[in-house]
């Protein structure tokens, strides 16, 4: 095993990422999600590598302090993925999906600040483009257990066994507001646009994301945008793996 791929396997950051060569997939996920919601990817892009991110305070990283704000998330998480790609063949590529997409994009910022390399691309999924997302909704900090339940168990993904069980929700309520606090506090600044392709996937019947809101992500890069429609709720791009690595592979010239 190369030196990388230990540092990759001991990273608790990259829990699924191995040591694979080629294009690395860095997943993002949405607000309290984890990186076991990408662990049925891995493997399934041929050549490129998916690499799902852990933010801290949940599973393999329960109990671990979380970020504050956005600024403090993306500076680390820049840290990680340039030391991650450090030895290799340093092409990589971003995919973030509801709150992980709001993160990419401004982990792309924080990359290109640093003047540091570029990924092959940005891929989003269930998330307003960046320069609209302030959308005037309740803070979830000011929200209710019960009211959060009620928010989670509309949007689906989460199975309702969870959503009863007072002992998960202990577990999955916390990195949930962790992640809330750092999204309600974001603001967007102007800053040069990207210059990487940027690839947005909505689903046709979102209840928090319109097709319209999606398209929005044209103006954040000079490079080629295109703009995927998929059936289903806020959670179709990972209750339809298949059709959403299809996108991806064809998105990363596979």
């Amino acid at each position: 095993m190369t030196t990388a791929a230990v540092r990759r396997a001991q990273s608790p950051w990259l829990p699924f990422s191995g040591g694979q060569d080629g294009t690395r997939l860095y997943c993002l996920t949405h607000a309290g999600g984890s990186a076991s919601a990408y662990r049925s990817w891995v493997g399934r892009l041929g050549s490129a590598a998916v690499c799902p991110v852990q933010l801290p305070g949940r599973e393999t990283r329960l109990g671990q302090p979380t970020h504050a704000d956005m600024a403090a998330l993306v500076g680390e998480l820049a840290d990680v993925l340039l030391a991650d790609l450090a030895g290799g063949g340093g092409r990589f590529a971003v995919y973030g999906h509801s709150f992980g997409a709001l993160v990419g994009f401004e982990l792309l910022n924080e990359l290109a600040r640093r003047g540091e390399r570029a990924p092959e691309h940005l891929l989003v999924s269930g998330c307003p483009a960046p320069q609209s997302c302030e959308d005037g909704d309740r803070p979830v900090a000011d929200m209710t257990d019960a009211e959060i339940v009620a928010m989670l168990r509309g949007l689906g993904g989460t199975p309702e066994s969870f959503l009863r069980d007072p002992t998960v929700l202990r577990m999955i309520l916390p990195p949930f507001r962790a992640d809330f606090a750092v999204r309600d506090g974001y603001r967007y600044h102007q800053r040069p646009p990207l210059t990487v392709p940027v690839t947005a996937i909505a689903a046709a019947a979102d209840p928090r994301v319109d097709t319209a809101s999606m398209a929005g992500w044209r103006e954040v890069t000079t490079g080629r945008f295109r703009a995927h429609t998929v059936p289903g709720g806020h959670f179709a791009v990972l209750e339809n793996s298949a059709t959403t690595l299809a996108l991806i592979s064809s998105a990363l010239g596979g």
